[in-house]
């Protein structure tokens, strides 16, 4: 007689502890249930976890209970204080503490120190995703981790079932780097789309119809990020360049021209144009935006 008992046996997932059931933390927690990891789950306000009982989760009464059921412990909670009053009175020793609290490099980098010190090893973590995305595969959604290496390839599976993976570093403080750096890219997209917009608020052009136009446009110039990090890494800062600072420092002005006619604020555009004349006038006409960074790493740095 053949034993099948190796084939039909399930596949064993790594109990998990998840601190926080808002809105991601609560996607978090279906995406690993739904994968077949056991999910023990708290949250500040208990009622906010009934759901995830209801689908077959855990539910602890305290963070110290909670970080008690499991080795690996996530958390997703509302900024990095809340984080160190959750786990105030936990005891950390042994365990792998996950962190994908949204926060800033430097605290990535405090709290590192502070898990090393409670004898945890420590994984610092920036979702690229809204809660929508968690547990689609085809959703493009992702997540930077950053911190321990060790931590990250043994656990690299379970952190996968929500989202996609991507390491970027011991430091720990490069998944929030990663993380902040996109997001201020998005911000400067959301604003030229708002002042778009605006340009054609009060004419007889349907918004419906000019969003193809914008998104094409906006999807084409993307890539002018690779020439960027290419100047950057040459130090050349014209290189390839086409439209240079002189010429598009110059058009500003039909730029703001316009806005006026329209009645519209130039607030959201006006920094970056100011900052543009700067390197204009110091002589760097030929250049492309490259070098602009260093004039706001510079003014960083002076201040």
């Amino acid at each position: 007689m053949t034993d099948n008992t190796s084939a039909t046996a399930p596949v064993s997932r790594t109990p998990l502890t998840l601190l926080g059931t808002g809105a991601m933390g609560t996607a978090l927690a279906r995406a690993w249930l739904a994968a077949g990891h056991p999910v023990t789950v708290w949250n500040r306000t208990p009622a906010r976890a009934d759901a995830l009982a209801a689908e077959g989760a855990a539910v602890a009464a305290s963070a110290a209970e909670a970080v008690a059921a499991n080795r690996l412990v996530v958390a997703c909670l509302l900024d990095d204080a809340s984080l160190g009053e959750a786990l105030g009175g936990a005891d950390l020793t042994g365990r792998d503490l996950v962190n994908l609290t949204t926060g800033t490099p430097g605290q990535g980098r405090a709290r590192a120190a502070w898990a090393a010190a409670r004898g945890a090893r420590f994984l610092d973590g920036g979702i690229m995703a809204v809660p929508p995305m968690i547990g689609d595969p085809e959703s493009g959604g992702y997540v930077f981790y950053s911190g321990s290496r060790a931590l990250f390839e043994e656990h690299r599976d379970t952190l996968a079932a929500p989202a996609g993976t991507r390491y970027v570093g011991d430091d720990p403080g490069f998944a929030a780097l990663h993380d902040v750096a996109l997001l201020s890219a998005m911000s400067g997209l959301f604003a030229g789309v708002v002042h778009a917009f605006a340009l054609i608020r009060r004419e007889d052009i349907a918004p419906r119809d000019f969003a193809p136009l914008l998104v094409s446009w906006l999807t084409a110039m993307a890539p002018a990020a690779h020439q960027t990090a290419e100047q950057l890494e040459s130090g050349d800062y014209a290189k390839g360049v086409v439209s240079n600072l002189a010429m598009q420092s110059a058009g500003n002005a039909t730029l703001l021209r316009t806005a006026e006619e329209q009645g519209v604020s130039a607030e959201l555009l006006t920094p970056y144009m100011e900052l543009m004349a700067r390197r204009v006038a110091d002589g760097h006409g030929d250049e492309d935006g490259a070098g602009m960074i260093d004039l706001l790493v510079r003014a960083a740095t002076r201040d």
